[in-house]
């Protein structure tokens, strides 16, 4: 317990210490996000009903951001010890895998949770109401750091070079994020990228997200917590084996 405290504790500084690059920037992204789809979008009817596009988009917005500040965290953190060569001083110590990767993992969620905190209070003013189901709302927002934050340590743990994690950011996070339906609805696509958009996990943390806050959704929030659920799992405990068996990290 006390090795996963140490380690969670050293990685949250890591963070809090350049907060105003680690969590200010992100909010900000988002809120020109905010500014920009907003005003171009203003004349389009309403999404649902009593929800206008603006308001739509604050939770997709948010969970964005959560998301990839959860893989960033985890990912870079991990890395930069590599290159540079102090993680030896984390893998002396007698740490498990399982707090290890809970540590890395918690310090994810924490800064995404952060961030989301931080776009949904600057956005709110856009029309954003009050969740009817906050406790989905929590859920997912937590499960989808959750998630990113453990493909972002899989990422570090696999990645050599900086220019090898940029690739997970750039060909697959990237693409993932803005093909889930951040700033629309999957009901207004063709049949086809409908059904590809079905294949995508992080669809079903936004759509989860977004149902806490407006009680609509384009798939019911169970299918969407048990694919999220299920997708946390496996990786979990691939990502646990890895460390366990010191796989690129103890050679």
């Amino acid at each position: 317990m006390t090795g996963f405290y140490t380690l969670f504790k050293k990685e949250i500084l890591r963070f809090w210490k350049v907060g105003f690059q680690t969590l200010s920037a992100p909010v900000l992204s988002a809120l020109l996000y905010q500014l920009i789809f907003s005003h171009v979008m203003r004349n389009q009817p309403e999404v649902w009903p009593g929800v206008t596009y603006a308001a739509f988009l604050i939770p997709g917005l948010a969970m964005m951001s959560m998301t990839q500040n959860a893989f960033a965290n985890a990912s870079s953190s991990l890395i930069q010890s590599r290159i540079t060569g102090n993680l030896v001083f984390i893998l002396l110590p007698p740490i498990s895998s399982t707090a290890f990767f809970a540590a890395y993992v918690g310090a994810a969620i924490v800064r995404g949770l952060l961030v989301g905190l931080g776009v949904l209070v600057v956005t709110a003013w856009f029309g954003l109401t009050w969740p009817v189901a906050p406790l989905w709302a929590l859920v997912f927002a937590f499960l989808g750091c959750a998630v990113l934050g453990s493909f972002g340590l899989l990422a570090g743990i696999v990645a050599e070079k900086f220019d090898q994690l940029a690739m997970f950011q750039n060909f697959l996070i990237m693409p993932l994020t803005f093909l889930s339906g951040v700033f629309y609805s999957i009901q207004s696509l063709p049949p086809f990228w409908r059904s590809v958009s079905h294949f995508n996990p992080v669809f079903y943390m936004i759509d989860g997200f977004r149902y806490g806050f407006f009680g609509y959704s384009d798939v019911s929030p169970w299918l969407s917590l048990a694919v999220a659920g299920s997708f946390w799992l496996v990786l979990s405990i691939a990502i646990t084996l890895m460390l366990k068996s010191g796989y690129k990290l103890r050679s």
